[in-house]
């Protein structure tokens, strides 16, 4: 064994051990190296220089804290948010946004080279956020009971658990979405005490959610209470509610009550009516009028969509000729948005309320030269392929765990010239991509676009190239 591997197999908890930061990951963790062993620290940035205390060890790496911070790094800021590193959501509040799309850029492009074992042609720069605050357009806050009897919480879940941290002002959310919490919080403790928090663990209680939308250009704002219970005395204690919040916040347009008598973690149940106002909201992305509705599929960044759908627009290319095949449509965004340049659109998607809204958004837009089909990405695309269908452009979006052979198959089989993909997990990005690079087509240009600011996600474009040989 050699001296290192030795001092590495003693390494143990509660030691103290000097650390320079030289790298972060995706959930904010800075990384350094004692003796060979990877050590990851918390609330830490690239270029700290610290002395850590050791608080759990493995075979190959360990966990530690800050026992002292010696040099600071000079990405590091004081964070601007009382709630950082406890409500689960961001995990780069204490770096420079300059620092975050410089470790995000690295994320994809280590995920391409070292995952996909691919060097694309050009790698352009990352589209960093141009809004930081208040950049979201929907937010769903589980609901919980205060310390006292009657005291209403609403927040989100810490890392990792279902325990609540109470937050009326997430900076990620628009301020008004903070001002009808707190007005709801109001309403529910002084004028509907009988709307109590659902408690997860014994199945009791009644209001489990509040889940809000905004258009990003309209203004317009969707409130929807996720109910434990669909009692029609309890859906009228709601309408009052919603009625209420109408009054307070003229933006309200719509107010939405789901049910949700399942014992289970997923938000939404199948149920759902309108207690007042519309039963959507209306919004504009890429130019194409859009519908909402609580179901419906929608970037929940509305400015950085619009960024990342021009971009594929721009590496796609598509001509009035082509016919281009749009894959896991959503709601048919992408193809909507580059249906002026496109000769006609192909969209296929899993989810019925998606395809739903996706020919509603198409019929308010006057787009005639599209056309979707609700069924798997992968079967849909099979068929096509064994029918002859012949695209020019072929659009991925996938979801996080990537497309599956099936959907890589027949577009390999469709032989297009050109595929985008547009992916919010780089790592199974990389894996498809390679997969497409092995049968025929080659990374022309990788882009990196943060959708998600102060977050560990980060979106990619990729233009593959069918090779011509």
């Amino acid at each position: 064994m050699s001296a290192q591997q030795d001092m590495q197999h003693n390494v143990r908890k509660n030691q103290i051990i000097p650390l320079e930061i030289t790298g972060m990951t995706a959930e904010g963790n800075g990384v350094g190296h004692f003796c060979g062993l990877a050590v990851f620290v918390p609330q830490t940035a690239v270029g700290d220089v610290l002395d850590a205390r050791i608080v759990k060890v493995q075979k190959h790496l360990a966990y530690g804290i800050i026992e002292t911070l010696h040099t600071p790094s000079p990405d590091r800021i004081t964070p601007d948010c009382e709630h950082f590193r406890k409500c689960g959501g961001c995990v780069f509040r204490h770096i420079t946004y300059k620092a975050e799309c410089r470790l995000k850029q690295q994320f994809v492009t280590d995920a391409f080279t070292r995952i996909g074992h691919l060097t694309p042609q050009e790698i352009l720069p990352i589209l960093g956020a141009e809004q930081l605050d208040g950049c979201r357009n929907k937010a769903q806050y589980p609901c919980a009971r205060g310390p006292q009897t009657n005291a209403v919480s609403f927040g989100f879940f810490a890392p990792r658990s279902h325990r609540l941290i109470p937050v009326t002002d997430c900076r990620l959310q628009p301020a008004v979405f903070g001002e009808i919490l707190r007005r709801c919080k109001l309403l529910l403790e002084t004028e509907f005490p009988a709307l109590i928090p659902y408690d997860e663990i014994t199945g009791k209680g009644v209001l489990r959610h509040l889940y809000l939308r905004r258009g990003y250009h309209s203004g317009e704002i969707m409130v929807c209470f996720v109910s434990a219970s669909g009692k029609p005395q309890i859906s009228g204690m709601f309408r009052q509610l919603g009625e209420m919040l109408m009054q307070a916040f003229p933006d309200v347009k719509s107010v939405m009550l789901n049910i949700n008598t399942r014992r289970t973690n997923v938000i939404l149940g199948d149920k759902t009516s309108c207690l007042c106002g519309s039963e959507t909201i209306a919004d504009t992305l890429c130019g194409v009028p859009v519908s909402l509705s609580p179901q419906s599929f929608y970037q929940v960044n509305t400015a950085q969509a619009e960024r990342l759908f021009a971009e594929a627009k721009r590496l796609g290319a598509p001509q009035k000729h082509e016919l281009l095949l749009d894959l896991y449509c959503g709601a048919g965004a992408i193809g909507l948005s580059m249906a002026d340049a496109a000769g006609r659109i192909i969209g296929a998607e899993i989810v019925p309320q998606a395809i739903e809204d996706a020919r509603a958004n198409a019929a308010r837009a006057g787009i005639q030269n599209a056309e979707f089909f609700c069924g798997d990405a992968g079967a849909i695309a099979a068929k096509l392929a064994a029918d002859g269908t012949k695209p020019d452009l072929i659009i991925l979006d996938p979801p996080r765990k990537g497309c599956d052979s099936i959907t890589l198959d027949a577009c390999v089989e469709m032989s297009p010239a050109r595929i985008v993909m547009i992916s919010c997990n780089p790592a199974t990005a990389a894996r498809d991509a390679a997969y497409l690079d092995a049968h025929g087509y080659h990374p022309d240009t990788l882009r990196a676009v943060d959708m998600f600011p102060r977050t560990g996600h980060v979106e990619c474009v990729v233009l593959m190239s069918r090779d011509k040989s």
